[in-house]
């Protein structure tokens, strides 16, 4: 597939401001619980996602291939962070 041009490639996004999952930050409660588990400190906004799909769709990144970008503000870090170290 490399040798045509095709990449591929995958987002894998976390907690990301988006109806299906207003449970999650609709409340004052909600959402400081969810913002425990992000280092980042703040809910993804689609926004997010959709800059690093348009970069995977450039040529800048035409050397990613057979990865996946996770766009989560270091969630996936969790429970190993530390805000102290």
């Amino acid at each position: 597939m490399v040798p045509k041009g095709i990449r591929v490639n995958s987002i894998a996004p976390g907690a990301i401001k988006t109806p299906i999952n207003q449970d999650a930050w609709g409340t004052p409660e909600s959402l400081n619980k969810l913002l425990d588990l992000i280092p980042y400190k703040r809910i993804g906004m689609p926004s997010d996602v959709g800059a690093a799909a348009v970069w995977l769709a450039t040529d800048e990144s035409d050397y990613i291939h057979g990865t996946t970008i996770f766009i989560d503000g270091g969630m996936t870090l969790y429970p190993g962070f530390t805000e102290n170290g």
